[in-house]
């Protein structure tokens, strides 16, 4: 996947700050729109599943594993939850 975010897209900012403090990391990590999530340390199933629950209490929007294996930066998860909900 790999969509590219706008410099002025608000909501993507925020998405990203939601999926930073879902994911919970112990080291401290800048994580912005473009951020490939293969370069976070501490990016794996535990962390998937925090970003699995955020989508449905946050944006009440149900995404997948396969959802998840399909991105590449946390823009891309932010594209699919949006186009689910709509």
């Amino acid at each position: 996947m790999s969509a590219t975010p706008s410099t002025s897209d608000v909501q993507a900012v925020q998405f990203a700050a939601h999926f930073l403090e879902a994911v919970d990391f112990q080291d401290a990590v800048e994580v912005t729109p473009v951020t490939r999530l293969d370069s976070l340390p501490e990016w794996d199933s535990l962390a998937a599943l925090g970003v699995i629950l955020m989508c449905d209490t946050e944006y009440s929007v149900t995404i997948t594993g396969n959802d998840l294996k399909a991105a590449v930066t946390v823009f891309d998860i932010y594209v699919t939850v949006t186009a689910k909900k709509g």
